[in-house]
């Protein structure tokens, strides 16, 4: 008897999981960059970046680096820039 019970926990502990992802799944926001218009220089200071992209009416800023998408090896390429991110 003691098996079942503990198999029976077991399946519903697993059920719990697995609603609880989905639910997790369905709230799944995305965001969009946009690149910085007063932005000026290279973006090595994210702190610079978030303040110029908030006055432009992002609640985020990011630096990136051009042909990475992103940010993935944001170090290795030319130049740095600067996006303002938000929720789409």
């Amino acid at each position: 008897m003691a098996s079942t019970t503990t198999s029976s926990r077991c399946v519903v502990a697993s059920a719990l999981f697995v609603v609880l992802l989905l639910l997790r799944r369905g709230r799944r926001r995305w965001h969009c960059l946009s690149q910085s218009h007063r932005f000026v220089g290279a973006c090595m200071s994210y702190r610079n970046c978030e303040g110029v992209c908030r006055t432009e009416g992002f609640p985020w800023g990011v630096c990136r680096t051009e042909g990475f998408p992103w940010g993935v090896c944001r170090w290795h390429g030319i130049e740095r820039k600067c996006y303002g991110k938000r929720l789409c």
